[in-house]
């Protein structure tokens, strides 16, 4: 299982507002892919930084994730955001 944690972090409330725009379908599609085990955006106190939270069975399921992703509007519309995200590998 690959396993990737942490935070989107804004500078502007323009971005947090391009996040909370595109959220909700790119949750979407990330939880219909097959590898996927769980995705999760969330909003945080601070009103610019998000907790990110997902799972894929495995690391060609996370790469396969990742390739969608960067040709998504999500991306296009989220690719300046500062992401410190941290992926490990979980089990065989």
């Amino acid at each position: 299982m690959i396993r990737l944690r942490g935070q989107l972090r804004c500078m502007t409330g323009d971005e947090a507002a391009s996040v909370r725009a595109h959220m909700a379908e790119h949750i979407r599609l990330s939880r219909a892919e097959a590898a996927c085990l769980s995705f999760d955006i969330a909003e945080t106190d601070d009103p610019l930084v998000f907790e990110v939270m997902e799972s894929f069975r495995d690391r060609a399921g996370f790469e396969a994730h990742q390739a969608r992703t960067r040709a998504s509007d999500w991306f296009a519309a989220t690719r300046g955001i500062l992401r410190d995200f941290r992926v490990e590998e979980i089990g065989d």
